[in-house]
C-alpha cells in the first residue's frame, strides 16, 4: 500500500512540474535562422524548426540534451520548409507558415481560433481558447512517440518513421483498438489477426481503453473506469534527472527508452515489444524475406530476384531474369522451380490442392502458367500464388516450403545455336526468299535464251537459199561471207552486244541491186 501511495505522489509531482509552460501570445513568430523555437520553462522541450535529412520541418523536440530527439511532427509527410519561411501565431489565432511572398500555409487545424499557445515541460504543445480551455494539443495527435503523462486513446495510432533521419510515415503502425486490444500491423492492412505481429491480448476489454506511460517507465492499459487491465512494463526506473519515452521505431518494434540528463549520454532501450527483429511483417518489402543473423535482421530476395534498391531493404526485390513465355512449342515448361525451406509468407492463394508430396506440388505449379509460386504447408496443402509475395520471414520451427518459379537458365549449347533456329518462322521466310531469287534468275536466263534464238532464226530466214535470184558474182561472194559470219555468231552467242553488231553488218538481199 505504501508503495502505491509513493508512486501516486511521484506521478502527481511530475504532473505538477510538467504543467509548467511557456505561454505564446498572438503575433509571435519564429524563423529558421534566428529565434528558431519556443522553449518550455525548463528548456528541456521546444516547439519550432528542426532539421532532418529531407530538410527543415516543424515539431516538438528535446532541446536540453545533446541528442535532439523529435517527439512530434507537424505535416510529417509534407514538403520541407524553405529557409526563408516564418512560423507565425497570427493575430487572429492561427498557427501558419508564411512564405517570403506573404503566402500562408496552415500548420495546425484547430476547431476554432486560439487565444493562447503554450509549450509545457511535459513536451505538450497546446492551443487554448478565450476561456482557457484546450482546443487542440499535440498529445492528442501523436506521430511515433508517447511521452510520460501522454495517453494513446482508443482508435488512435502511432506510425513508425521511414528511418532515424527521415521522420515521414514508415511502414508499421501501433493501434489502440476500440475493442481494447493494443495491436501492431504493417501499414495499409486490415485490422485483422492474420496481419498482426504483436498484440496485448486484451480483446474485449472495452471501447475506451487507453495506453498510458508514467514518468518511471510504467507502460500499462487502463479501461474507461480507470482500472489497470494490463501491465506492459513494470516501471520502477529512476525519475530523478532521468526521462523516459516510448517510441515506435523504423524497424516496426516499439521500445521504452530512458536517458540520464546529468550524464548527457545516449538513449538506452529499457524494454522492447520483441527481441526478434524479423517479427514485424513486411520489413524486407515485396518478394523479400527476413533472416535473423545473431541479434540482427537481414533481408534476402527470392531465388531469381534482386533488391530494387540495395541500400533500402524495404524497397523489396524484383526479377533478375526475363519471365518470357510459360511453355515452348512442344508444350514443355520453359521455367524451373526453386525451393525455400522454413519460410512463412502471406497466403493469398488462388487455388489450394490437397497433395501429400512436395514434388507433386512443385510440378503442379510448374505446369500452371498462372502459378508463380506455391506454398506447401502442413505437409498436405499446395497453395498456388501469384507474385508478389509479402511478409516473408524465416522460421526454423516451421516445416513449410515455398516453391518459386524462375526462368530456365541458358545452356552452353543454347548459346551456340544460330538465331534463326530459335524461330522456325524466320527460317521458312529465308527459304522462300532464296527460292524466289533462284526462280527469278532461271526465268531471266530462259527469256534471254529465247530472245537470242529467235533473233538468229529471223536473221537467217531473211537470206534466200536458191540460185534463181539472178545474183551476180559479187553478191554470191557477199552471201558466202554472211554465212561464215552467221556461223561465227552462233559460236559467241553468250556476248549479246557483239551478236547484234555482227547481225547488223550482214547485207540484205535487194532484187534491184
Amino acid at each position: 500500500m505504501a508503495s502505491i501511495i509513493f508512486l501516486l505522489l511521484l506521478t502527481l509531482s511530475f504532473i505538477a512540474s510538467a504543467q509548467k509552460q511557456t505561454n505564446i501570445t498572438r503575433g509571435s513568430s519564429l524563423t529558421p535562422i534566428t529565434n528558431s523555437s519556443w522553449l518550455s520553462p525548463s528548456g528541456l522541450y521546444a516547439f519550432g524548426f528542426f532539421r532532418q535529412r529531407r530538410g527543415l520541418f516543424i515539431g516538438v523536440f528535446l532541446s536540453g540534451i545533446s541528442q535532439k530527439s523529435v517527439v512530434w511532427s507537424a505535416r510529417r509527410d509534407g514538403a520541407p520548409v524553405p529557409s526563408n519561411t516564418t512560423l507565425l501565431f497570427t493575430r487572429d489565432g492561427r498557427v501558419v507558415l508564411q512564405s517570403a511572398q506573404g503566402d500562408e500555409t496552415l500548420i495546425i487545424s484547430a476547431p476554432q481560433p486560439a487565444s493562447l499557445a503554450a509549450i509545457s515541460d511535459s513536451g505538450n504543445f497546446v492551443l487554448y481558447n478565450s476561456d482557457s480551455q484546450i482546443i487542440w494539443q499535440s498529445f492528442d495527435s501523436p506521430t511515433d512517440t508517447l511521452l510520460p503523462t501522454q495517453q494513446l486513446k482508443a482508435g488512435v495510432e502511432l506510425f513508425s518513421p521511414v528511418s532515424e533521419t527521415d521522420l515521414s510515415t514508415g511502414i508499421f503502425r501501433l493501434k489502440m483498438q476500440n475493442d481494447g486490444n493494443l495491436v501492431q500491423y504493417p501499414v495499409n492492412t486490415p485490422d485483422t489477426a492474420p496481419y498482426s505481429y504483436y498484440s496485448s491480448g486484451t480483446f474485449g476489454a472495452g471501447d475506451n481503453v487507453t495506453l498510458n506511460l508514467d514518468p518511471d517507465g510504467h507502460l500499462y492499459l487502463l479501461n474507461s473506469t480507470g482500472f489497470n487491465i494490463k501491465n506492459i512494463t513494470g516501471g520502477g526506473y529512476p525519475t530523478k534527472e532521468t526521462i523516459t519515452m516510448m517510441k515506435l521505431d523504423a524497424d516496426g518494434i516499439f521500445r521504452l527508452y530512458s536517458q540520464n540528463l546529468r550524464q548527457n549520454g545516449n538513449w538506452s532501450a529499457a524494454w522492447s515489444s520483441t527481441d526478434n527483429k524479423c517479427s514485424p511483417k513486411g520489413a524486407c518489402g515485396l518478394n523479400g524475406y527476413c533472416v535473423m543473423n545473431d541479434q540482427d535482421a537481414e533481408c534476402n530476395c527470392l531465388p531469381g530476384f534482386e533488391f530494387v534498391d540495395q541500400g533500402n531493404w524495404t524497397s523489396g526485390c524484383e526479377r533478375d531474369f526475363n519471365a518470357g513465355s510459360c511453355k515452348d512449342m512442344n508444350g514443355s515448361s520453359t521455367n524451373t522451380m526453386e525451393e525455400l525451406s522454413n519460410t512463412e509468407w502471406e497466403d493469398v492463394s488462388y487455388s489450394v490442392l490437397s497433395l501429400t508430396a512436395k514434388d507433386d506440388c512443385k510440378q503442379a505449379c510448374l505446369e500452371d502458367c498462372n502459378c508463380e509460386a506455391a506454398l506447401f504447408t502442413d505437409g498436405q496443402y499446395c497453395r498456388k500464388q501469384r507474385l508478389p509475395l509479402r511478409f516473408g520471414r524465416r522460421n526454423l520451427q516451421s516445416s513449410n516450403l515455398a516453391f518459386i518459379k524462375v526462368g530456365r537458365p541458358i545452356s552452353t549449347m543454347d548459346r551456340k545455336e544460330p538465331v534463326i533456329e530459335k524461330n522456325p518462322g524466320t527460317g521458312r521466310k529465308i527459304l522462300i526468299i532464296s527460292g524466289s531469287f533462284v526462280a527469278f534468275g532461271l526465268t531471266m536466263v530462259a527469256i534471254f535464251g529465247i530472245i537470242i534464238y529467235r533473233y538468229h532464226v529471223l536473221a537467217y530466214k531473211r537470206v534466200p537459199g536458191n540460185d534463181s535470184t539472178g545474183l551476180n558474182e559479187d553478191c554470191s561472194t557477199r552471201y558466202a561471207f554472211v554465212e561464215k559470219k552467221t556461223s561465227f555468231v552462233s559460236l559467241v552467242s553468250s556476248d549479246l552486244p557483239t551478236q547484234r553488231n555482227i547481225a547488223s553488218s550482214s547485207p540484205s538481199h535487194n532484187p534491184e541491186e
